[in-house]
């Protein structure tokens, strides 16, 4: 399942920069999705503030990009030293949607989750798919019930039997009071 995720912005957020890497300008990104290397090698990224509108991100040109030590590092267009890069510390990172490939099959992208109504196998309504969290083990559903409760549910095949993204839906082995 791709991590990506998004708010209003229209564009998906892959990732944050966490820090300079080297001295030449470089950017070290932690990847919030999965395939660091490929969403690395998009002509261009949008980078901005966790609650900016949409106008306060700015694009920026990748000039070259790669994978080391779990991170994505890049050179960005108009970084030139060490300083420039540091000042992006904390910014996130995202593209259009459209500029992203078509999850695979039975792959998600998380922005394609949040939203969905969860169901369990009783026809019974759940809440409302608010986030998910990575864990290392498995994803987990962050499900927010209609009465605000929070079901965390794992995004694992004996939990969820069937995501239809047509019916906006997610239907699940799991019980209302668990």
């Amino acid at each position: 399942m791709s991590q990506a995720s998004s708010s209003a912005r229209h564009f998906i957020v892959l990732g944050k920069i966490v820090g300079a890497y080297g001295v030449q300008g470089w950017v070290r990104v932690h990847p919030f999705a999965d395939d660091p290397l490929a969403w690395g090698k998009l002509p261009t990224w949008r980078l901005g503030q966790e609650d900016a509108p949409p106008e306060g991100w700015r694009e920026v040109e990748v000039l070259r990009s790669r994978v080391h030590l779990g991170a994505l590092v890049a050179q960005l267009a108009d970084v030139a030293d060490r300083d420039a890069a540091e000042a992006l510390k904390g910014l996130l990172v995202g593209v259009p949607r459209e500029a992203l490939p078509p999850a695979g099959e039975n792959e998600y992208y998380w922005d394609d989750l949040v939203g969905l109504e969860v169901v369990n196998v009783r026809g019974e309504r759940l809440g409302e798919v608010a986030s998910l969290l990575e864990t290392g083990a498995n994803d987990v559903l962050c499900v927010r019930a209609d009465d605000g409760k929070e079901l965390l549910l794992p995004f694992v095949g004996a939990v969820v039997l069937d995501v239809d993204l047509a019916q906006k839906r997610i239907r699940v082995e799991w019980e209302a009071d668990w």
